[in-house]
C-alpha cells in the first residue's frame, strides 16, 4: 500500500500547510514521463523516511488544482516542494535519483 497521499485543493491547508511533520509536495501530471519516473523513488523514500516527512502528490492536471500550481509558481515538473510549518523551504525541480534527493531532504529538515 501506498505511502503518498494524493492531494487535491481541498485538503492541501490540513495536509500540508498544517502538517506537524515536514511535507514533500510532488507537483505532477499523468503525462509527464519525468514524473512517472520519479513515482518508484518518492514511494520509496516515503517508507525510509516515514515519522520525519511526509510526501504527497497533487496532480496539476486536475482542474481543481490548477489554481494551487499557479500560486506555487509550477512552470515545469516534475516539481517538489519541501514545506515546512506551512512554508516552503526548499524546491526541487526534475528527476533526481533517489540518494541525491534524500540527502537534500534531510539537510533542510535537520
Amino acid at each position: 500500500m501506498s505511502k503518498i497521499r494524493e492531494l487535491n485543493k481541498n485538503d492541501f491547508a490540513g495536509e500540508v500547510l498544517q502538517s506537524d511533520l515536514p511535507v514533500l509536495v510532488d507537483f505532477w501530471a499523468t503525462w509527464c514521463m519525468p514524473c512517472q519516473m520519479m513515482a518508484p523513488i518518492l514511494e520509496e523514500l516515503a517508507a525510509e523516511l516515514e515519522g520525519s516527512v511526509k510526501i504527497a502528490k497533487l496532480n496539476t492536471e486536475d482542474g481543481s488544482n490548477q489554481d494551487l500550481a499557479m500560486e506555487y509558481q509550477i512552470q515545469s515538473i516534475p516539481n517538489m516542494k519541501l514545506f515546512k510549518g506551512g512554508q516552503v523551504i526548499g524546491e526541487f525541480i526534475g528527476l533526481r535519483d533517489k540518494e541525491t534527493l534524500r540527502q537534500e531532504i534531510i539537510d533542510l529538515v535537520k
